[in-house]
């Protein structure tokens, strides 16, 4: 398949590492049809969000790499962050692509925002015609995966999220919530998330502030809250106790000096930031200053890893899910891979039968019904017999993938069968899309 993933997230790369790869939603199209058109690259994906940037690939050969689409996306040699990078091939890569699907790649572990990103991401490169053959077949695959494991795992089940952690943090800095009042800065789903649960446990006061003051009035709505014009954040956001901020800006909105006025203004009232953006929307600096927290999306990382032993054994069971899922999808790739060899096998046999028919027919005179029937099932049985042992061979290689080219190349000398390299590229893919499961 010559696949390829290469990428940076929380786990390989801290926060100002991966701001630098990370890719907006506005500008997602453009990046996937720059990575698309690179020489080698026959389809491509992007999946971009808080935690993880990366760049999934099938290349024309095996031994191809995404160096250059690096530096040619990001202007970056891929060397000066080869320590923050992680590749996956082939197997490796089919395993990484179910696993982040499944949310066993995640910050936290189960939680359920990563399947629609990705969902996106796919939806993107489909529109802009990045994702075509193998591709396809291989995130329909990964999305019926992820389904499978939250139907047959707990993993989900009371999963420690953003969200949960953002009010155990409130609640060490507080003491409780009782009357605290919240500010949104953005109006995207993690925020919602992290506002219902804070409102859940005490907090009474919301306010929303977003670029699009239209989105700011309807989240606001959902919770009785007060949406707040953009051009107004700086003057306002003092009012809460707590901020919880994202809103894809390409760079830091709050620095130190603007913390410096809200703790004139509250009074050195604590403040306490959740940042959970990337780029980051605080700068930390600000966490200098007495009276104001900010955590930022690796901060709240930390706290996620104490809770993850309680699911380890759900972990461990979606796990075995996703290997016996990979061995299913790998064995029909490489079973795939010699279809087209065994049809051509096929085709060219049965060309020699009819053309051998047609030349002793004028010799063997008028054949009534029961002879044509006779001469039809002799040749019919030898041409079988002689199939059976290629074909068989052909679709044993195919289980031991260091034999299958080996295989087919010397059944193509063998027969003198047409070069079908690229014919069997499109059937395989063909096949391989029809029967992987559908989309979702």
């Amino acid at each position: 398949m010559n696949l390829i993933v290469i990428g940076v997230n929380h786990q390989t790369a801290p926060v100002e590492v991966r701001e630098q790869f990370t890719i907006s939603e506005a500008r997602l199209p453009e990046a996937l049809k720059t990575l698309a058109a690179q020489p080698g690259i026959e389809e491509a994906m992007i999946v971009s969000t808080c935690n993880r940037v990366e760049l999934i690939a099938r290349t024309k050969d095996a031994d191809a790499n995404l160096d250059g689409c690096l530096k040619k996306m990001y202007g970056v040699d891929a060397q000066s962050y080869r320590k923050y990078l992680y590749e996956y091939r082939e197997r490796d890569a089919i395993r990484h692509v179910f696993r982040v699907a499944s949310s066993l790649d995640s910050m936290v572990v189960g939680e359920p925002q990563i399947l629609g990103q990705v969902k996106e991401a796919y939806a993107t490169a489909r529109a802009v015609g990045a994702l075509n053959s193998q591709l396809d077949a291989l995130y329909s695959r990964a999305f019926a995966v992820a389904k499978r494991v939250r139907t047959e795992t707990a993993i989900a089940t009371s999963a420690v999220s953003i969200a949960s952690v953002a009010v155990e943090l409130a609640q060490k800095i507080f003491g409780n919530l009782e009357g605290k009042s919240v500010y949104l800065v953005g109006a995207g789903k993690m925020c919602e998330l992290a506002a219902r649960h804070l409102l859940a446990h005490g907090a009474t006061k919301l306010y929303v502030g977003n670029r699009t003051y239209e989105r700011a009035a309807a989240l606001a709505k959902k919770f009785n809250g007060e949406p707040i014009s953009f051009d107004h954040l700086y003057e306002t956001v003092d009012r809460a106790d707590i901020v919880i901020s994202s809103t894809g800006a390409p760079h830091t909105i709050f620095r130190k000096e603007h913390g410096e006025r809200f703790l004139a203004r509250r009074k050195n009232r604590p403040m306490f930031f959740i940042d959970i953006a990337v780029p980051r929307d605080v700068d930390p600096e600000m966490n200098k200053l007495d009276g104001i927290f900010v955590y930022d999306i690796d901060d709240l990382q930390q706290v996620v890893a104490s809770h993850i032993s309680d699911r380890r054994a759900e972990a461990d069971r979606a796990e075995a899910i996703v290997q016996l899922e990979v061995d299913r999808f790998q064995a029909r790739l490489q079973t795939l891979d010699v279809v087209p060899t065994i049809v051509s096998l096929q085709e060219h046999l049965e060309t020699v039968r009819q053309a051998e028919i047609d030349r002793v027919r004028g010799r063997l005179g008028m054949l009534t019904p029961e002879q044509e029937m006779a001469i039809e099932a002799l040749s019919r049985g030898i041409i079988n017999k002689i199939m059976h042992t290629p074909i068989t061979t052909l679709k044993s290689a195919a289980r031991e993938s260091s034999e299958s080219t080996t295989i087919v190349d010397l059944v193509r000398k063998l027969f003198n069968l047409r070069d079908t390299r690229k014919s069997e590229s499109e059937t395989s893919n063909a096949e391989l899309s029809a029967k992987s499961g559908g989309r979702g």
